[in-house]
């Protein structure tokens, strides 16, 4: 979809999404964290990913660190969506991939947040899975594949076509959430799909993976997790931004300490058991805050690191690919990178 047509999607869907979302998450508006009963509002986006921003969702890490905060959390299908819900004023901080942050920083939609935490590095369990009788990336030609359009496994399924000679007009590209895609699959209506845990586990039940985002990264194009805060709450609640981001820190260190203890969590969320929850969790590279502060990742003020290079390469590829008006300059995404609040928190 051009990048003009899908702001205007957006755009259009966000009033939709701020009137379901003023149910869901307790009522909240469009303000930058606001009120409710004298308490400061701190609306969260999280999706079912194994990593440890849901054992702080699970064990209510920021709640007990913000006893005076009215904080909730809502679900999402995908960072297209979180972005979404950030246009329509509805959430505060979020998770979302490295493809959808790109986007959310360049044209035309210039959403004002910056990009303050490494949720994780997304590797084995973000991939590409066919049916068994497709041999490789290249024998997809023609074929049907799924994929939530925007996300980091849109963006690392366009790297694999074009690695194999493909184009995008090459194959039959339907824009599907996981669960929907994994439906999808088991009607027999697609030929493969590219998409992440919990749904890639089940597809890779009866399917055949030809490529993950390990490999993706491997070539050059690495994706991740990333968390986000817009600019308005950040400015508005430092406080509250340094106790998020301690939380963030003290739940990846829990799952490095205690991967076990870490799972139980994860699995209650996810609805999975804490074995499955520990496999999947195996998948991912959690960082520390004072990790992220490599030059390799976030890195520090006066200093920020390469994940802005790497957000800039991928607005080079979506340029290419016409999911974006235009590519910000390097400097553009260093400027995103929440480096001072992360050099608050880092120990």
């Amino acid at each position: 979809m051009p990048s003009s047509r899908r702001g205007a999607v957006l755009a259009a869907s966000a009033t939709a999404l701020l009137l379901a979302l003023s149910t869901t998450a307790c009522g909240t508006g469009g303000d930058s964290g606001g009120d409710k009963g004298g308490k400061v509002r701190v609306r969260i986006a999280y999706q079912a990913i194994p990593n440890a921003d849901l054992v702080v969702k699970n064990q209510k890490l920021l709640e007990k660190a913000l006893p005076d905060a009215d904080v909730s959390w809502v679900k999402f299908d995908s960072g297209g969506d979180v972005n979404t819900a950030v246009i329509a004023g509805a959430v505060d901080l979020g998770l979302l991939g490295s493809s959808p942050v790109t986007k959310g920083l360049s044209a035309p939609l210039d959403i004002p947040y910056k990009v303050l935490w490494i949720h994780d590095l997304i590797g084995d369990n973000e991939a590409l899975v066919a049916k068994k009788d497709i041999a490789s990336v290249a024998a997809l030609k023609g074929r049907k594949i799924a994929t939530p359009f925007g996300s980091t496994s849109h963006y690392s399924l366009l790297v694999a076509l074009e690695s194999a000679g493909l184009k995008a007009s090459d194959v039959k590209l339907v824009d599907l959430q996981p669960q929907d895609a994994l439906a999808a699959w088991q009607r027999g209506d697609i030929d493969a799909a590219y998409v992440w845990t919990p749904s890639l586990t089940e597809l890779k039940k009866d399917g055949k993976v030809l490529v993950t985002s390990r490999t993706i990264a491997e070539r050059g194009k690495p994706t991740a997790d990333l968390g986000v805060v817009t600019d308005a709450f950040a400015a508005a609640h430092p406080e509250i931004v340094d106790a998020w981001l301690k939380a963030e820190d003290q739940a990846v260190k829990l799952a490095k300490s205690d991967p076990a203890k870490a799972s139980v969590a994860i699995g209650a969320e996810l609805n999975l058991a804490p074995e499955e929850a520990r496999r999947q969790l195996a998948e991912l590279v959690l960082l520390t805050a004072k990790e992220q502060q490599a030059a390799a990742y976030l890195g520090t003020p006066g200093a920020p690191g390469a994940l802005a290079a790497n957000l800039r390469d991928a607005a080079v590829f979506l340029k290419g690919q016409k999911a974006i008006d235009a590519v910000p300059g390097q400097e553009d995404f260093a400027k995103s990178l929440a480096v001072k609040e992360l050099a608050r928190v880092a120990r």
